[in-house]
Protein backbone atom coordinates (compact mmCIF):
# COMPACT_ATOMS: atom_id res chain seq x y z
CA UNK A 1 0.00 0.00 0.00
CA UNK A 2 1.09 3.54 -0.77
CA UNK A 3 -0.61 6.46 0.98
CA UNK A 4 -0.42 10.10 -0.15
CA UNK A 5 -1.82 12.99 1.90
CA UNK A 6 -3.61 15.50 -0.36
CA UNK A 7 -5.58 17.39 2.26
CA UNK A 8 -6.41 17.83 5.96
CA UNK A 9 -2.68 18.22 6.64
CA UNK A 10 -2.01 20.88 9.29
CA UNK A 11 -5.56 22.11 8.74
CA UNK A 12 -9.01 20.76 9.55
CA UNK A 13 -10.39 20.94 6.01
CA UNK A 14 -9.86 19.52 2.52
CA UNK A 15 -9.76 15.86 3.55
CA UNK A 16 -8.27 13.80 0.68
CA UNK A 17 -6.10 10.70 0.96
CA UNK A 18 -4.83 8.78 -2.05
CA UNK A 19 -4.40 5.03 -1.49
CA UNK A 20 -2.68 2.87 -4.11
CA UNK A 21 -2.47 -0.91 -3.93
CA UNK A 22 -2.21 -3.71 -6.50
CA UNK A 23 -2.93 -1.39 -9.41
CA UNK A 24 -5.99 0.18 -7.74
CA UNK A 25 -6.10 3.94 -7.00
CA UNK A 26 -8.63 5.06 -4.39
CA UNK A 27 -9.32 8.52 -3.00
CA UNK A 28 -10.57 8.40 0.58
CA UNK A 29 -12.69 11.54 1.12
CA UNK A 30 -12.83 14.40 -1.34
CA UNK A 31 -13.33 17.58 0.67
CA UNK A 32 -13.15 21.30 0.05
CA UNK A 33 -10.48 23.41 1.68
CA UNK A 34 -11.97 26.18 3.84
CA UNK A 35 -10.66 28.94 6.10
CA UNK A 36 -7.34 30.64 5.31
CA UNK A 37 -6.92 31.89 1.75
CA UNK A 38 -3.73 29.86 1.28
CA UNK A 39 -5.84 26.72 1.76
CA UNK A 40 -8.89 27.88 -0.19
CA UNK A 41 -6.73 28.58 -3.23
CA UNK A 42 -5.90 24.86 -3.40
CA UNK A 43 -9.52 24.26 -4.46
CA UNK A 44 -8.79 26.14 -7.70
CA UNK A 45 -5.47 24.50 -8.52
CA UNK A 46 -5.15 21.39 -10.72
CA UNK A 47 -5.64 18.21 -8.75
CA UNK A 48 -2.24 16.65 -7.89
CA UNK A 49 -3.07 13.41 -9.77
CA UNK A 50 -5.10 12.88 -12.92
CA UNK A 51 -8.73 12.47 -11.74
CA UNK A 52 -9.36 10.05 -14.61
CA UNK A 53 -6.73 7.69 -13.14
CA UNK A 54 -8.77 7.11 -9.97
CA UNK A 55 -10.79 3.90 -9.69
CA UNK A 56 -13.12 5.03 -6.90
CA UNK A 57 -13.78 7.51 -4.12
CA UNK A 58 -14.69 6.38 -0.59
CA UNK A 59 -16.47 8.85 1.70
CA UNK A 60 -16.31 8.70 5.49
CA UNK A 61 -19.23 11.14 5.77
CA UNK A 62 -21.09 13.98 4.07
CA UNK A 63 -19.66 17.19 5.53
CA UNK A 64 -18.40 19.55 2.82
CA UNK A 65 -14.80 19.44 4.04
CA UNK A 66 -14.95 15.69 3.28
CA UNK A 67 -17.22 15.61 0.18
CA UNK A 68 -17.38 19.12 -1.30
CA UNK A 69 -14.63 18.73 -3.93
CA UNK A 70 -16.44 15.85 -5.67
CA UNK A 71 -18.21 18.04 -8.28
CA UNK A 72 -14.82 19.52 -9.25
CA UNK A 73 -13.22 16.07 -9.45
CA UNK A 74 -15.93 14.86 -11.84
CA UNK A 75 -15.79 18.09 -13.85
CA UNK A 76 -12.07 17.47 -14.36
CA UNK A 77 -12.27 13.89 -15.59
CA UNK A 78 -13.14 11.45 -12.81
CA UNK A 79 -15.91 9.06 -13.87
CA UNK A 80 -15.78 6.23 -11.32
CA UNK A 81 -18.07 5.29 -8.44
CA UNK A 82 -18.35 7.12 -5.11
CA UNK A 83 -18.94 4.59 -2.33
CA UNK A 84 -20.56 5.59 0.97
CA UNK A 85 -23.29 4.62 3.43
CA UNK A 86 -26.98 5.33 2.63
CA UNK A 87 -27.08 8.12 5.23
CA UNK A 88 -24.06 9.81 3.68
CA UNK A 89 -25.63 9.55 0.23
CA UNK A 90 -28.89 11.10 1.47
CA UNK A 91 -27.05 14.02 3.07
CA UNK A 92 -24.79 14.57 0.05
CA UNK A 93 -27.92 14.81 -2.11
CA UNK A 94 -28.78 17.84 0.03
CA UNK A 95 -25.36 19.36 0.69
CA UNK A 96 -23.64 19.18 -2.67
CA UNK A 97 -26.31 20.79 -4.91
CA UNK A 98 -26.89 23.47 -2.29
CA UNK A 99 -23.15 24.14 -2.13
CA UNK A 100 -23.11 24.51 -5.91
CA UNK A 101 -26.07 26.87 -5.79
CA UNK A 102 -24.36 28.97 -3.12
CA UNK A 103 -21.19 29.12 -5.23
CA UNK A 104 -23.26 30.47 -8.13
CA UNK A 105 -25.18 32.90 -5.92
CA UNK A 106 -22.02 34.32 -4.38
CA UNK A 107 -20.46 34.75 -7.82
CA UNK A 108 -23.58 36.55 -9.06
CA UNK A 109 -23.68 38.74 -5.94
CA UNK A 110 -19.98 39.60 -6.32
CA UNK A 111 -20.45 40.51 -9.98
CA UNK A 112 -23.55 42.58 -9.26
CA UNK A 113 -21.89 44.57 -6.48
CA UNK A 114 -18.36 44.58 -7.88
CA UNK A 115 -16.47 43.54 -4.75
CA UNK A 116 -14.59 40.60 -6.30
CA UNK A 117 -11.08 41.03 -7.70
CA UNK A 118 -12.03 38.67 -10.54
CA UNK A 119 -13.86 39.90 -13.65
CA UNK A 120 -16.14 38.10 -13.80
CA UNK A 121 -16.27 36.12 -10.54
CA UNK A 122 -16.95 32.45 -11.32
CA UNK A 123 -18.22 29.61 -9.14
CA UNK A 124 -15.85 26.76 -8.33
CA UNK A 125 -18.65 24.42 -9.36
CA UNK A 126 -22.34 24.75 -10.13
CA UNK A 127 -25.62 23.21 -9.02
CA UNK A 128 -25.61 21.08 -12.19
CA UNK A 129 -22.04 19.92 -11.55
CA UNK A 130 -23.15 18.69 -8.12
CA UNK A 131 -26.27 16.96 -9.46
CA UNK A 132 -24.16 15.21 -12.08
CA UNK A 133 -21.70 13.75 -9.59
CA UNK A 134 -24.55 12.34 -7.46
CA UNK A 135 -25.43 9.97 -10.31
CA UNK A 136 -22.22 8.08 -9.55
CA UNK A 137 -22.93 7.38 -5.86
CA UNK A 138 -23.19 3.74 -4.79
CA UNK A 139 -24.23 2.84 -1.25
CA UNK A 140 -22.77 0.23 1.09
CA UNK A 141 -24.43 -0.72 4.38
CA UNK A 142 -22.57 -0.38 7.67
CA UNK A 143 -20.18 -3.31 8.28
CA UNK A 144 -20.90 -4.91 4.88
CA UNK A 145 -17.70 -5.76 2.95
CA UNK A 146 -16.99 -4.15 -0.42
CA UNK A 147 -14.34 -5.74 -2.65
CA UNK A 148 -12.31 -3.57 -5.02
CA UNK A 149 -9.92 -5.17 -7.46
CA UNK A 150 -8.54 -8.56 -6.53
CA UNK A 151 -6.97 -7.62 -3.22
CA UNK A 152 -8.91 -4.98 -1.30
CA UNK A 153 -11.77 -5.45 1.16
CA UNK A 154 -13.38 -2.29 2.55
CA UNK A 155 -15.88 -1.74 5.38
CA UNK A 156 -17.69 1.29 6.79
CA UNK A 157 -18.05 1.15 10.60
CA UNK A 158 -20.36 3.60 12.50
CA UNK A 159 -18.48 6.41 14.20
CA UNK A 160 -21.26 8.71 15.47
CA UNK A 161 -20.70 12.37 14.52
CA UNK A 162 -23.54 12.75 11.94
CA UNK A 163 -25.97 10.54 10.04
CA UNK A 164 -24.08 7.96 7.97
CA UNK A 165 -20.62 8.82 9.34
CA UNK A 166 -18.10 5.98 9.48
CA UNK A 167 -14.54 5.08 9.89
CA UNK A 168 -13.28 3.16 6.86
CA UNK A 169 -11.34 -0.09 7.24
CA UNK A 170 -9.26 -1.11 4.20
CA UNK A 171 -7.66 -4.56 4.14
CA UNK A 172 -5.53 -6.57 1.74
CA UNK A 173 -4.10 -10.04 2.35
CA UNK A 174 -1.30 -8.69 4.52
CA UNK A 175 -2.28 -5.32 6.00
CA UNK A 176 -5.13 -3.24 7.40
CA UNK A 177 -5.55 0.52 7.36
CA UNK A 178 -8.20 2.66 9.11
CA UNK A 179 -9.26 6.19 8.20
CA UNK A 180 -11.21 7.52 11.18
CA UNK A 181 -12.94 10.41 9.39
CA UNK A 182 -14.53 12.60 12.06
CA UNK A 183 -15.09 10.79 15.35
CA UNK A 184 -18.27 11.45 17.32
CA UNK A 185 -18.65 11.79 21.07
CA UNK A 186 -19.53 8.99 23.50
CA UNK A 187 -22.39 11.01 25.07
CA UNK A 188 -23.62 13.06 22.12
CA UNK A 189 -27.06 14.68 22.49
CA UNK A 190 -28.33 13.04 19.30
CA UNK A 191 -25.89 10.57 17.80
CA UNK A 192 -24.96 7.06 18.90
CA UNK A 193 -21.43 6.62 20.27
CA UNK A 194 -18.64 5.63 17.86
CA UNK A 195 -17.95 1.93 17.44
CA UNK A 196 -14.45 0.94 18.56
CA UNK A 197 -11.66 0.02 16.15
CA UNK A 198 -10.75 -3.60 16.79
CA UNK A 199 -7.41 -3.70 15.00
CA UNK A 200 -5.41 -1.79 12.40
CA UNK A 201 -1.80 -2.01 11.22
CA UNK A 202 -1.94 1.63 10.14
CA UNK A 203 -4.17 4.42 11.40
CA UNK A 204 -5.07 7.84 9.95
CA UNK A 205 -6.71 9.69 12.85
CA UNK A 206 -8.43 13.06 13.10
CA UNK A 207 -7.31 15.64 15.67
CA UNK A 208 -9.77 18.53 15.35
CA UNK A 209 -10.01 18.93 19.13
CA UNK A 210 -6.76 17.13 19.93
CA UNK A 211 -5.61 19.96 22.19
CA UNK A 212 -8.92 20.65 23.92
CA UNK A 213 -11.33 19.27 26.46
CA UNK A 214 -14.95 20.17 25.79
CA UNK A 215 -16.62 22.36 28.37
CA UNK A 216 -18.48 20.34 31.01
CA UNK A 217 -21.19 23.04 31.16
CA UNK A 218 -24.77 22.05 30.41
CA UNK A 219 -25.85 23.24 26.91
CA UNK A 220 -29.49 23.48 28.05
CA UNK A 221 -28.53 25.83 30.89
CA UNK A 222 -26.23 27.83 28.60
CA UNK A 223 -28.90 28.32 25.95
CA UNK A 224 -31.56 29.04 28.56
CA UNK A 225 -29.54 31.88 30.08
CA UNK A 226 -28.40 33.28 26.74
CA UNK A 227 -31.85 33.29 25.14
CA UNK A 228 -33.59 34.76 28.19
CA UNK A 229 -30.96 37.49 28.63
CA UNK A 230 -31.11 38.50 24.97
CA UNK A 231 -34.91 38.54 24.85
CA UNK A 232 -35.12 40.68 28.00
CA UNK A 233 -33.11 43.39 26.30
CA UNK A 234 -35.29 43.12 23.19
CA UNK A 235 -32.70 41.43 21.02
CA UNK A 236 -32.39 38.56 18.58
CA UNK A 237 -30.24 35.45 19.05
CA UNK A 238 -28.43 34.52 15.82
CA UNK A 239 -26.84 31.08 15.66
CA UNK A 240 -24.56 30.48 12.66
CA UNK A 241 -24.80 26.73 12.35
CA UNK A 242 -23.57 23.85 10.26
CA UNK A 243 -26.60 22.51 8.42
CA UNK A 244 -25.94 18.87 9.21
CA UNK A 245 -25.63 17.79 12.83
CA UNK A 246 -25.19 21.08 14.63
CA UNK A 247 -28.51 22.60 13.53
CA UNK A 248 -30.30 19.49 14.81
CA UNK A 249 -28.43 19.66 18.14
CA UNK A 250 -29.62 23.25 18.61
CA UNK A 251 -33.21 22.38 17.70
CA UNK A 252 -33.17 19.53 20.23
CA UNK A 253 -31.98 21.85 23.02
CA UNK A 254 -34.58 24.51 22.17
CA UNK A 255 -37.29 21.85 21.89
CA UNK A 256 -36.50 20.63 25.41
CA UNK A 257 -36.31 24.15 26.87
CA UNK A 258 -39.66 25.15 25.39
CA UNK A 259 -41.28 21.92 26.56
CA UNK A 260 -40.03 22.60 30.10
CA UNK A 261 -41.18 26.22 29.98
CA UNK A 262 -37.67 27.51 30.62
CA UNK A 263 -37.66 29.98 27.74
CA UNK A 264 -40.56 32.12 26.45
CA UNK A 265 -42.45 31.05 23.37
CA UNK A 266 -40.57 33.38 21.01
CA UNK A 267 -40.45 32.47 17.32
CA UNK A 268 -37.59 30.23 16.21
CA UNK A 269 -36.55 30.31 12.55
CA UNK A 270 -34.44 27.78 10.68
CA UNK A 271 -33.16 29.74 7.69
CA UNK A 272 -31.13 27.14 5.82
CA UNK A 273 -32.62 24.97 3.08
CA UNK A 274 -29.89 22.41 3.72
CA UNK A 275 -30.56 22.26 7.46
CA UNK A 276 -34.30 21.94 6.87
CA UNK A 277 -33.86 18.91 4.62
CA UNK A 278 -31.14 17.44 6.84
CA UNK A 279 -33.51 17.61 9.82
CA UNK A 280 -36.05 15.62 7.85
CA UNK A 281 -33.38 13.02 6.97
CA UNK A 282 -33.10 12.17 10.69
CA UNK A 283 -36.49 10.48 10.47
CA UNK A 284 -35.21 8.20 7.67
CA UNK A 285 -32.23 6.90 9.65
CA UNK A 286 -33.52 6.12 13.13
CA UNK A 287 -30.80 3.52 13.78
CA UNK A 288 -28.06 6.16 13.50
CA UNK A 289 -29.15 8.26 16.46
CA UNK A 290 -30.85 8.32 19.86
CA UNK A 291 -34.23 9.86 18.89
CA UNK A 292 -37.34 7.79 18.34
CA UNK A 293 -39.77 8.46 15.50
CA UNK A 294 -42.04 10.76 17.51
CA UNK A 295 -39.12 12.85 18.77
CA UNK A 296 -37.85 13.20 15.21
CA UNK A 297 -41.21 14.53 14.07
CA UNK A 298 -41.28 16.94 16.99
CA UNK A 299 -37.80 18.16 16.06
CA UNK A 300 -39.20 19.21 12.68
CA UNK A 301 -41.87 21.33 14.39
CA UNK A 302 -39.61 23.34 16.73
CA UNK A 303 -38.76 26.04 14.20
CA UNK A 304 -40.48 27.86 11.38
CA UNK A 305 -38.78 26.68 8.21
CA UNK A 306 -37.65 29.54 5.97
CA UNK A 307 -37.68 28.11 2.47
CA UNK A 308 -38.05 31.03 0.06
CA UNK A 309 -35.59 33.81 -0.74
CA UNK A 310 -38.37 36.35 -0.13
CA UNK A 311 -39.02 35.01 3.38
CA UNK A 312 -35.27 35.03 4.08
CA UNK A 313 -34.92 38.65 2.97
CA UNK A 314 -37.93 39.67 5.09
CA UNK A 315 -36.38 37.93 8.10
CA UNK A 316 -33.29 40.16 7.89
CA UNK A 317 -35.57 43.14 8.57
CA UNK A 318 -37.00 41.61 11.75
CA UNK A 319 -36.37 43.53 14.97
CA UNK A 320 -38.63 41.72 17.47
CA UNK A 321 -37.08 39.09 19.79
CA UNK A 322 -36.49 35.74 18.10
CA UNK A 323 -33.99 32.95 17.61
CA UNK A 324 -32.58 32.57 14.09
CA UNK A 325 -30.53 29.52 13.10
CA UNK A 326 -28.81 29.87 9.75
CA UNK A 327 -25.84 28.42 7.90
CA UNK A 328 -22.95 28.43 7.44
CA UNK A 329 -21.49 27.49 10.82
CA UNK A 330 -18.23 29.42 10.40
CA UNK A 331 -20.03 32.38 8.74
CA UNK A 332 -18.06 31.77 5.53
CA UNK A 333 -21.08 32.12 3.24
CA UNK A 334 -24.79 31.47 2.86
CA UNK A 335 -27.83 33.24 4.28
CA UNK A 336 -26.29 33.82 7.70
CA UNK A 337 -24.12 36.61 6.25
CA UNK A 338 -27.19 38.73 5.53
CA UNK A 339 -28.38 38.22 9.12
CA UNK A 340 -24.93 39.12 10.44
CA UNK A 341 -24.96 42.40 8.53
CA UNK A 342 -28.28 43.41 10.07
CA UNK A 343 -27.69 42.10 13.62
CA UNK A 344 -23.99 42.32 14.51
CA UNK A 345 -24.04 46.13 14.77
CA UNK A 346 -26.67 46.25 17.57
CA UNK A 347 -25.69 45.57 21.20
CA UNK A 348 -29.15 44.16 21.98
CA UNK A 349 -28.42 41.08 19.88
CA UNK A 350 -26.36 37.96 20.54
CA UNK A 351 -24.41 35.95 17.97
CA UNK A 352 -23.50 32.51 19.28
CA UNK A 353 -21.10 30.12 17.57
CA UNK A 354 -21.53 26.48 18.54
CA UNK A 355 -18.87 24.59 16.61
CA UNK A 356 -15.25 24.57 15.54
CA UNK A 357 -14.13 27.78 13.83
CA UNK A 358 -11.26 27.23 11.39
CA UNK A 359 -8.45 29.75 11.14
CA UNK A 360 -9.23 32.54 8.69
CA UNK A 361 -13.02 32.30 8.95
CA UNK A 362 -15.35 35.09 10.10
CA UNK A 363 -16.42 32.90 12.98
CA UNK A 364 -12.84 32.60 14.21
CA UNK A 365 -12.39 36.37 13.89
CA UNK A 366 -15.59 37.15 15.79
CA UNK A 367 -14.93 34.85 18.73
CA UNK A 368 -11.40 36.28 18.75
CA UNK A 369 -12.82 39.72 19.57
CA UNK A 370 -12.49 41.78 16.36
CA UNK A 371 -14.20 45.16 16.51
CA UNK A 372 -15.35 45.06 12.87
CA UNK A 373 -16.05 42.32 10.36
CA UNK A 374 -15.87 42.35 6.56
CA UNK A 375 -18.93 41.00 4.72
CA UNK A 376 -19.56 41.33 0.99
CA UNK A 377 -16.83 43.91 0.61
CA UNK A 378 -17.94 46.21 3.46
CA UNK A 379 -16.92 46.47 7.11
CA UNK A 380 -19.51 46.30 9.91
CA UNK A 381 -18.81 47.33 13.53
CA UNK A 382 -19.24 44.49 16.01
CA UNK A 383 -21.48 45.66 18.84
CA UNK A 384 -23.58 42.54 19.42
CA UNK A 385 -22.64 40.13 22.20
CA UNK A 386 -20.51 37.31 20.76
CA UNK A 387 -20.68 33.92 22.46
CA UNK A 388 -18.81 30.68 21.78
CA UNK A 389 -20.15 27.33 23.01
CA UNK A 390 -18.04 24.18 22.64
CA UNK A 391 -20.34 21.84 24.53
CA UNK A 392 -22.44 21.05 21.43
CA UNK A 393 -19.50 19.83 19.38
CA UNK A 394 -20.04 16.68 17.35
CA UNK A 395 -16.30 15.90 17.50
CA UNK A 396 -14.65 13.87 20.24
CA UNK A 397 -12.21 16.04 22.20
CA UNK A 398 -8.63 15.07 23.02
CA UNK A 399 -9.36 12.85 26.07
CA UNK A 400 -12.39 11.26 24.33
CA UNK A 401 -10.27 10.36 21.30
CA UNK A 402 -7.68 8.71 23.54
CA UNK A 403 -10.34 6.73 25.42
CA UNK A 404 -11.82 5.60 22.09
CA UNK A 405 -8.43 4.47 20.74
CA UNK A 406 -7.67 2.61 23.99
CA UNK A 407 -10.26 0.04 22.92
CA UNK A 408 -8.03 -1.26 20.11
CA UNK A 409 -6.78 -4.80 20.64
CA UNK A 410 -3.22 -3.88 19.65
CA UNK A 411 -1.19 -0.80 18.78
CA UNK A 412 -0.90 0.25 15.13
CA UNK A 413 2.51 -0.04 13.48
CA UNK A 414 2.22 3.60 12.42
CA UNK A 415 -0.26 6.36 13.18
CA UNK A 416 -0.75 9.48 11.06
CA UNK A 417 -2.39 12.55 12.61
CA UNK A 418 -4.55 14.64 10.26
CA UNK A 419 -7.54 16.97 10.25
CA UNK A 420 -6.36 19.47 12.85
CA UNK A 421 -4.65 22.81 13.25
CA UNK A 422 -0.90 22.45 14.02
CA UNK A 423 -1.34 22.96 17.78
CA UNK A 424 -4.09 20.34 17.93
CA UNK A 425 -2.07 17.85 15.92
CA UNK A 426 0.98 18.28 18.13
CA UNK A 427 -1.12 17.87 21.29
CA UNK A 428 -2.61 14.70 19.82
CA UNK A 429 0.90 13.40 19.08
CA UNK A 430 1.94 13.99 22.71
CA UNK A 431 -1.25 12.39 24.05
CA UNK A 432 -0.72 9.28 21.93
CA UNK A 433 2.83 9.00 23.25
CA UNK A 434 2.00 9.75 26.90
CA UNK A 435 -1.19 7.71 27.33
CA UNK A 436 -0.97 4.95 24.70
CA UNK A 437 2.83 4.81 24.15
CA UNK A 438 2.30 5.07 20.39
CA UNK A 439 4.74 6.69 18.02
CA UNK A 440 2.94 8.90 15.51
CA UNK A 441 3.71 11.40 12.79
CA UNK A 442 2.13 14.53 11.33
CA UNK A 443 2.23 14.28 7.54
CA UNK A 444 2.76 17.25 5.25
CA UNK A 445 0.68 18.16 2.21
CA UNK A 446 1.66 15.95 -0.73
CA UNK A 447 3.73 13.56 1.40
CA UNK A 448 3.69 9.89 0.33
CA UNK A 449 4.33 6.90 2.58
CA UNK A 450 5.03 3.32 1.53
CA UNK A 451 3.19 1.03 3.96
CA UNK A 452 4.59 -2.27 2.67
Amino acid sequence: MKLTFLGATQTVTGSKFLLEDSGVRILVDCGLFQGLKEFRLKNWRPFPVDPASLNAVLLTHAHIDHSGYLPVLFKNGFSGPVYCTPGTRDLCEILLPDAGYLQEEEARFANRHGFSKHRPALPLFTYEDAKNCLKHFKTVEFNAPLHLGEALKIQWIPVGHIIGASYILVQNKHQSLVFTGDVGRPDDILMNPPHPIKQADYLVVESTYGNRRHSPSDPWEDFEGMINTTIKRGGIVLVPSFAVGRAQHILKVIMDLKAAGKIPNVPVYLNSPMAIRATEVFCDHLDDHRLDENSCKELCRVAKFVTSVEHSKALTQKTEPAVIISSSGMATGGRVLHHLKSLVTDKKNTVVFVGFQAAGTRGEALIGGVDQIKIHGNYYPVRAEIRYMENLSAHADGPELIEWLKQMNSSPKRTFIVHGEPAAQDAMRRNLADFLHWESQIPKYGESVDLN
